[in-house]
């Protein structure tokens, strides 16, 4: 059996008073990372601390992004293909390794713009069975201002109306925290390598029939360094080119 190794204090997930922690033994958190130093180790320390695994899928990064997600307690796992899904895909089969079973997997961004206060929301209606997939929405939760650009907030109202007309299931944001049941997430087979992730995950579990839900969550300014999309011209032109295609190609999946 596989083990992830002792992390350090952490407010989220904590005893408080008599009340027992509750038991995330069989969740793993899966977070994406490429050259996030600067905010990794937060990241993984403010997460719960009864959980199965954090696991930092190492995107090649180049500065000391493994070194700090495995000294804050995180299993650090390499993902040399350049690109958000396929870091994401990595974490997957770290999780296809552990006996016993992984029964949901939460994904978190790694610059710190997830509120890990919104955990237990997203969790909580995989583990009750009331959901396969919860998506947080920063559409409709509490947003810093300026902590999800213009083009983002176009994109993603664009993405959602284009997701609820092919398969009539109704989303609001593409968000990357989001929680989902292991085998329903397994079941819809995920392949995209980079920017198309979130949309595939979404267009295939709706035309899937699973059980999609949303949940407002709050958003942050990321917390150090430069977003790899829309920090920079060519990232936003990238990824926009690549979620129109992953709607045009996954519109017409079947599961």
């Amino acid at each position: 059996m596989n083990t992830a190794p002792n992390r350090g204090r952490n407010p989220v997930g904590k005893t408080v008073g008599n009340k027992p922690s509750k038991d995330w033994s069989d969740v793993a958190v899966i977070i994406p990372a490429w050259n996030e130093e600067i905010t990794i180790a937060s990241v993984v320390e403010e997460l719960p601390q009864n959980l199965r695994a954090i696991v930092v899928a190492d995107n090649g990064s180049t500065d000391e992004t493994a070194a700090r997600a495995r000294d804050a307690g995180a299993v650090v796992v390499p993902a040399p293909r350049r690109g958000y899904g396929s870091a994401c895909l990595a974490g997957l089969e770290w999780c296809r390794r552990q006996d016993p079973p992984i029964r949901a997997v939460v994904f978190v961004d790694g610059d710190g713009s997830d509120d890990p206060r919104d955990f237990d929301g997203l969790i909580t209606p995989v583990l009750e069975d009331e959901a396969d997939l919860v998506i947080g929405s920063r559409a409709t939760g509490e947003r810093e201002p300026g902590s999800v650009l213009p083009q983002a907030r176009i994109g993603n109202w664009i993405a959602s109306t284009w997701i609820r007309l092919v398969s009539g299931v109704r989303f609001t944001d593409l968000g990357p925290f989001r929680a989902a049941d292991y085998q329903a997430l397994e079941s819809i087979r995920m392949e995209d390598p980079n920017w198309g992730w979130t949309v595939e995950m979404q267009i295939k579990a709706a035309r899937a029939g699973l059980r999609c839900h949303e949940i407002p969550v709050r958003n942050r300014h990321r917390r150090g360094g430069q977003s790899k999309v829309t920090g920079t011209i060519r990232g936003t032109i990238g990824a926009s080119v690549k979620i129109i295609w992953s709607l045009l190609r996954y519109s017409t999946w079947r599961p």
